[in-house]
């Protein structure tokens, strides 16, 4: 099948067109919640064998103000179907991802979440500090390699790897050192979630470091943890 006819049969795909819609809004509200920055960051959710993902420079040139036809429609060989604008600089890190876990989620969120940057400046993991993070275990940190780069799509892979049960739950998630958070979830609705919640469990650990130097609560906070720990078993 030809391109033309390709485009065709995308655009009258209502799951397509649907999800276009949804990724717009999606990055639009990543934004607006400092979830990413105009330096970056990107989206995708694969629908059948075709991935609708977020254009190269949808921060610094379009202010993540997105419509659905700015929203690529690629197949999983990374070629255009439809859509305005060149294809994300990540793409080697989302496609690895869809086809690497496709079996177990659908949607990959790359963030640079305004608190998960300081943990990637200092390239230090995140650990659970909230129930609503304990699903995700600790961030880890990947081994570093340059932005846009297989090495950087390897790494992140093998990352993810072994988390696939809590992909299947709600999503699972790295840190590519100095570069930002990459997150792949259930759907992309799951992975934006995951991403919001990691971002608010960096900001307590930072804001926590404040409480620490009065350490008045100390037995407060080891009750909470045994409880967290009985009721993990």
């Amino acid at each position: 099948m030809d391109k033309v006819a390709l485009q065709a049969e995308v655009r009258a795909n209502p799951a397509i067109q649907a999800m276009r819609t949804k990724v717009a809004r999606l990055a639009g509200m990543l934004f607006a919640r400092h979830l990413t920055d105009v330096a970056g960051g990107n989206m995708s959710a694969r629908v059948g064998d075709y991935v609708c993902i977020t254009p190269r420079y949808s921060g610094s040139k379009r202010q993540w103000q997105l419509t659905a036809d700015d929203v690529l429609v690629a197949d999983m060989d990374t070629n255009i179907i439809d859509g305005s604008g060149e294809i994300s600089r990540e793409t080697k890190v989302h496609f690895r991802l869809h086809r690497e876990f496709g079996e177990h989620g659908t949607g990959v969120v790359h963030a640079h979440a305004k608190n998960v940057l300081v943990f990637a400046a200092m390239a230090q993991p995140i650990p659970p500090v909230l129930e609503a993070t304990q699903k995700f275990g600790t961030i880890p940190v990947v081994e570093y390699a340059p932005a846009h780069s297989a090495d950087l799509a390897e790494h992140v892979a093998g990352g993810i790897r072994g988390n696939e049960s809590r992909i299947r739950k709600q999503a699972a998630g790295v840190i590519a050192p100095w570069h930002g958070l990459f997150v792949i979830g259930k759907d992309i609705e799951a992975a934006f979630d995951a991403v919001e919640r990691i971002d608010t469990n960096a900001y307590c650990i930072l804001m926590g470091k404040l409480l620490r130097d009065n350490d008045l609560m100390a037995a407060e906070r080891q009750g909470l943890a045994d409880a967290l720990e009985k009721y993990s078993e």
